[in-house]
């Protein structure tokens, strides 16, 4: 160990002869060390976010009847999932669920009496459904189904009928705000035609231009009243922890098998999956650069260093160094740059995210959607300590490789060098 210490104290002393060469290396390692943190732990945020946001929307756990993941329905709910109540209390017992949300998707045409337009509709649990989508859903105007804040008495809320939140976009089509008055209609699960008369209690918003155009949400008693059913679409399911989700998954399968179908978040999380795939290629391709550019800097100063020090390498051969321990010298010099260029970037790139957290930059809003987002880059220990160890191993790499040609040398070739 004590050798080892002083070969390690050697190689920090050599790597400093040439300061200003040693500092320029050291800054272009801490640099593209930072500018690969920074990347990652941005698509890293992004991940998490759209991970949480498509887990929301359709619940950690999707429980269904056959045949309903297929799409392919001659009438409404004809693979509807009956029973839901006992379903429910039974998922509940589990140690990790949270909830257990029915939904009831359904369409048809919503009117103001002047003009109709087409809907794409959910029946929920008033109660908790907005619980879960927390920032994932802003309220525009109004109040959501289940505020129950009434200042006209009972009376007048039923004489107004049941409540529906719509969509910005779909609420400025038909020119609605809280309180107007709407008829929604659609088929029955008997394949005739039903309506029903609602009152806009709120206008939200999910972020997404295209689904505020059609969304529109009731409370599941009058999508119920209106499709002639007493059947849900699928049973949202919410968990402890996101990560748990396999596993319970795993073993409903084997419980409920040919009884109900099973999807996790991420089977239905499509626009994650390709975002994720997206930005894996675009900011592991910068990565390969980063380190790249990294590797060619340690090795362009110590390929300098061993041209300039080959007599010394000489006087150290014919001393008794063996080539072994010079390539060693030379590698614990790599190694120092690259440690030294890499414990540099990780404090820079903390120091940076700290500073975006506390600045709060918003990001545009992205193709397709209304609201911009906080620039955030997540500090992920595991994606600093790949960062620090694949900087120094490509250092210690490069030395290694530029120096070996040098310690092989004749000692007679070398001490003649000039």
């Amino acid at each position: 160990m004590l050798i080892d210490f002083k070969w390690l104290s050697l190689a920090c002393r050599n790597a400093m002869r040439n300061r200003r060469r040693s500092l320029v290396t050291l800054a272009i390692a801490a640099t593209g060390t930072a500018a690969a943190l920074l990347g990652g732990g941005f698509a890293l945020h992004t991940y998490e976010s759209l991970a949480q946001a498509s887990a929301r929307d359709t619940g950690y756990l999707v429980l269904a009847a056959p045949g309903h993941f297929a799409g392919i329905e001659s009438m409404p709910l004809e693979h509807g999932l009956a029973g839901r109540s006992e379903l429910t209390r039974e998922l509940l017992t589990h140690p990790q669920v949270t909830r257990v949300l029915p939904r009831l998707q359904f369409s048809g045409l919503v009117s103001n009496g002047d003009k109709s337009e087409i809907f794409l509709g959910t029946g929920v649990d008033a109660r908790q459904e907005f619980l879960v989508k927390g920032p994932f859903m802003q309220v525009e105007d109004g109040a959501l189904l289940d505020d129950g804040n009434d200042s006209s008495g009972g009376a007048a809320a039923a004489a107004r009928g049941p409540g529906i939140v719509l969509g910005k976009g779909l609420a400025r089509i038909l020119n609605a705000k809280p309180g107007s008055s709407l008829t929604l209609m659609s088929t029955t699960t008997a394949g005739s035609l039903n309506a029903i008369d609602v009152t806009v209690t709120g206008i939200v918003s999910s972020g997404v231009a295209d689904i505020d155009k059609r969304l529109a949400m009731v409370d599941l008693s009058t999508a119920q009243n209106l499709l002639v059913t007493d059947k849900v679409s699928y049973l949202s399911v919410y968990l402890d922890e996101l990560a748990h989700s396999d596993a319970v998954g795993q073993t409903w399968r084997s419980q409920y098998a040919g009884k109900l179908e099973i999807r996790s978040w991420l089977d239905q999380a499509v626009f994650y999956q390709s975002v994720k795939g997206l930005y894996n290629r675009i900011f592991g391709f910068l990565g390969v650069i980063v380190l790249v550019i990294v590797l060619f800097a340690i090795a362009n100063t110590l390929s300098m260093a061993v041209l300039e020090r080959t007599r010394e390498i000489g006087t150290l051969r014919a001393m008794g160094t063996t080539p072994g321990e010079v390539t060693r010298l030379f590698t614990l010099e790599g190694l120092v740059l690259g440690s030294g260029g890499a414990a540099l970037g990780m404090a820079l790139a903390a120091g940076v995210a700290l500073a975006l957290l506390k600045s709060g930059i918003q990001m545009p809003p992205p193709p397709g959607r209304t609201a911009g987002y906080p620039l955030v880059v997540t500090v992920s220990p595991a994606l600093y300590a790949a960062a620090a160890l694949a900087v120094t191993v490509l250092a210690a790499l490069a030395s290694l490789l530029v120096s070996r040609k040098a310690a092989n040398q004749s000692v007679v070739e070398a001490l003649a060098h000039v």
